[in-house]
């Protein structure tokens, strides 16, 4: 885009906005971070870290496929790996263990140890083996009750409370387990000691279902540090801290470049009204793939969600209807000689937009995966219209019935969109018929899209509808049946537990697609638990999510 043009349409944005004083505005704070991460554009990677890196694997490779008397150690052994954030070195190992695992697990000898047995039971859940939950029915006492013996171990208790949460629909052992759990570990939480109450502490908040890997590893690295029960401590932990400061030093690099990107396109003082978060877009796609083999799809779905929460802005916020109807059939032609129709504001975002998806057409030629754009555009097309269903139900104030505001709502997640987007910059374990399954709304993609809808509702739509908003799924509900505001959350918390139990369901084998492709629609799910549990982290960035940025991407870990 000519700088002239550019000049332009910055200059009609100004005279719009002295023109017009009946538009709305949610005065988003603006970003806090300046212009930190644009330091980091010129710096490289230490390959004595890396040299130092590729050792210490071999050694811990070695430590997976030695052979132990107890086949509990080696639970132990990949369940640390694991929630150190280095299980990504080692599928191949770790799948073989765990496959050998599955085939053997009924004649375990750990069948009287709550400990291992839920050890094994959520290690073989979270790799997709469907492994019965009947098996923690020998835990109950002759009135079909959890033995009270069982809370004398703590450390036993904590880990059946991580397995409740990979619970399906069907049976209710594992509900009666998670409140039996539940309710003792908050009993004593205040009466542990470190590095065991950090641990309970941080379970009850966050399971490790629930929780982003590069967030809990780097919790984990602290408990796992002074557990004096886990052995290869010094190995483990070395490897984990260097792999972790190396990734963090390859991720400042990324960002460094999508920063310069954003600041060029300068939509902090062209498009003041729209929320400036370009670096928590990154961080809730480093929650998506965090891996080095990702770096190309990271910085596509960032773009990406960049350009959809300023596209989500335009029309919740600013644009008037006539507008935003003119936006929505240029979306649809997808053309740049659709741009002449719009007015100057609307020239920025839109030109930004093709070239995102420009830059990608030329990723994708390059490696013969062309096809993969077709879809990318068509999500963001569906996406766009429904912001425009949205955007005429608020224009006329109407608030639709719960059922007809979901239908739309769950697309204006944004979560289908992304999904698919998810899957463009990945390899060749992504095949058109993976997208053609994501076009089918399939039960994994409408689980996370009712956890992204629900738990944003949830804690934005009170400061949303001060500044005036389409009805929010909570109106909608006390609407719809004269219920407390108490009342409809109680009922969206119970769709959201039912939405994890439906994606667990979908992440037993034989899955549908590889199961790489259901770890991003199952990671898109955890990043709404991190930004959206307690309150809308994103819009609000500088309260609670600052903190997570901070430790992902600013601070390393002390070696």
């Amino acid at each position: 885009m000519s700088l002239s043009i550019v000049s332009a349409a910055a200059a009609s944005v100004e005279n719009t906005a002295k023109e017009e004083t009946n538009r709305r505005s949610a005065d988003f704070h603006p970003s806090i971070w300046g212009d930190h991460f644009l330091s980091y554009a010129t710096e490289s990677m230490e390959t004595d870290h890396n040299a130092r890196l590729l050792e210490l694997k071999e050694e811990i490779r070695k430590l997976i496929i030695t052979e132990v008397k107890k086949p509990a150690e080696k639970l132990d052994l990949i369940d640390a790996i694991q929630r150190l954030g280095v299980s990504y070195h080692f599928e191949t190992e770790v799948d073989e263990i765990l496959a050998k695992v599955y085939k053997a697990h009924q004649d375990s000898d750990l069948r009287d140890d709550l400990y291992s047995t839920s050890l094994e039971f959520r290690l073989l859940r979270q790799h997709g083996y469907n492994i019965s939950c009947d098996i923690f029915n020998k835990f109950k006492d002759s009135n079909g009750k959890f033995k009270a013996s069982l809370e004398k171990d703590v450390r036993a208790m904590l880990s059946l409370y991580e397995a409740t949460h990979l619970k399906v629909h069907g049976k209710n052992i594992l509900d009666e387990a998670l409140a039996f759990t539940t309710a003792h570990l908050e009993s004593i939480a205040a009466q542990l000691s470190p590095p065991v109450a950090v641990q309970v502490k941080h379970a009850l908040n966050r399971p490790i279902r629930k929780g982003l890997q590069r967030i809990d590893a780097k919790h984990y690295m602290s408990i796992f540090q002074e557990d004096a029960s886990q052995s290869h401590n010094e190995v483990l932990l070395a490897f984990a801290k260097l792999d972790f400061n190396i990734l963090q030093k390859m991720h400042q690099i990324e960002l460094s470049h999508i920063a310069k990107w954003w600041k060029e396109l300068d939509f902090a003082h062209k498009l003041p009204f729209v929320r400036d978060r370009v670096i928590e877009c990154y961080f809730w796609i480093l929650g998506v793939y965090f891996e080095l083999e990702y770096s190309l799809a990271r910085r596509i779905l960032t773009k990406v969600i960049a350009m959809a929460s300023v596209i989500d802005d335009v029309y919740d916020v600013y644009g008037t209807i006539e507008e935003l109807e003119l936006f929505t059939e240029a979306i649809e032609k997808w053309d740049v000689s659709a741009m002449d129709q719009l007015p100057g504001y609307m020239k920025l975002c839109y030109q930004a937009l093709l070239d995102v998806y420009s830059e990608t057409e030329k990723d994708m030629a390059d490696q013969g995966r062309l096809y993969r754009l077709h879809f990318a555009k068509e999500a963001m097309k569906t996406l766009v219209r429904n912001y425009f269903y949205e955007a005429k139900w608020c224009h006329k104030n109407f608030v639709p019935s719960l059922d007809e505001y979901m239908t739309v709502a769950l697309v204006t997640s944004g979560y289908s969109m992304l999904a698919t987007t998810s899957f463009v910059g990945m390899g060749n374990i992504v095949t058109k018929e993976a997208f053609e399954w994501l076009f089918t709304n399939p039960k994994m993609i409408k689980a996370s899209s009712v956890i992204c809808r629900l738990m944003d509702d949830m804690v934005s739509h009170k400061f949303e509808q001060k500044r005036g908003h389409v009805a929010s799924s909570i109106e909608c509900f006390m609407i719809q049946h004269g219920a407390t505001e108490e009342e409809a959350r109680n009922e969206f918390q119970k769709q959201v537990i039912d939405a994890w139990k439906d994606i667990n369901e979908e992440y037993l084998r034989p899955t549908a697609v590889p199961m790489p492709l259901l770890d991003r629609i199952l990671n898109l799910s955890r990043v709404i638990d991190v930004i959206y549990k307690d309150e809308d982290g994103y819009t609000h960035a500088h309260v609670m999510l600052k903190d997570s940025v901070a430790s992902l991407l600013i601070n390393p870990v002390p070696l």
